[in-house]
């Protein structure tokens, strides 16, 4: 079966005072799926120092969240009183996440997208559930941190209705996977990191297009997904080795016309494929 190009902006570089519009645009520039980055201390502290966002009320029914310092994202609001309290979290005190299950609830009623969700946790087990009543349609865990019980992991995503993936660091090699994807009941996603997971805006590691190779040539109607420096520059390395979903954050929120770069991405993966 011939796996097809699929395209996943990660909404982790969205506007989130506005996320159910940005999420549309994307899909109106083409998207195929919504990425979406859950994560804890499984990246790095020094990564997250602190978040704060302020909180400005515009009327009594909107609220414009502007990021003063975004270097954790995990937010939550209270009402006291007609005001809101800006929360500062280190991850430490509370455990920090970016995007979580209320939010994907939230974003669920907005759209019908496939919402590709990549946990960077150190207990994806904890998320299952959560996340599967929630409606987001993938679930991507780290080997790194589920190698006990990846098997029960797999099942308990499928039970949820959401599509088991695994991820794999810049660092772990890439043989840890293959009992993952040869099981009798297999992830069907193998994300590999192109960056350190943690935070966006990192430069696209190409000595990871061996890992994308491997998995391609032994697995070639494997869904294979990259993520972190992918854009009109690195594209072609990601889509020659092999993988066919790719996500990208700033170089498509950032661009002037996001539905060109998403195109040109597609159509790269769409051009490897035909050269296979």
């Amino acid at each position: 079966m011939a796996v097809t190009a699929k395209i996943a902006p990660s909404m982790l570089s969205s506007d989130f005072a506005n996320l159910a519009s940005e999420a549309q645009r994307m899909l109106n520039c083409g998207a195929d799926w919504l990425h979406m980055d859950i994560m804890d201390m499984f990246c790095h502290p020094f990564e997250f120092p602190y978040t704060v966002f302020l909180f400005r009320i515009c009327d009594t029914n909107s609220l414009l969240m502007q990021a003063e310092a975004v270097s954790g994202f995990l937010f939550h609001f209270l009402e006291l009183t007609g005001f809101f309290v800006a929360c500062l979290q280190d991850g430490h005190f509370v455990p920090n996440l970016t995007i979580g299950a209320p939010v994907i609830e939230s974003l669920r009623k907005h759209t019908e997208a496939y919402l590709d969700c990549h946990l960077m946790v150190t207990n994806p087990l904890d998320y299952v559930e959560p996340l599967g009543k929630a409606g987001a349609s993938g679930f991507t865990f780290h080997v790194e941190v589920s190698k006990e019980n990846w098997q029960e992991l797999v099942q308990r995503i499928k039970s949820e209705g959401m599509r088991p993936g695994v991820s794999l660091k810049p660092g772990t090699p890439i043989e840890e996977v293959f009992p993952l994807v040869e099981a009798d009941n297999p992830v069907e996603v193998v994300l590999v990191m192109t960056v350190e997971p943690g935070f966006g805006g990192q430069k696209f590691m190409p000595e990871m297009m061996d890992k994308v190779r491997t998995l391609r040539k032994r697995y070639p109607s494997l869904d294979i997904e990259v993520d972190g420096g992918l854009g009109p520059s690195t594209i072609d390395m990601a889509a020659s080795a092999g993988a066919n979903c790719i996500v990208a954050g700033s170089s498509v929120f950032g661009a002037p016309e996001p539905a060109h770069v998403i195109s040109l991405m597609k159509k790269s993966v769409e051009e490897a494929q035909k050269n296979d």
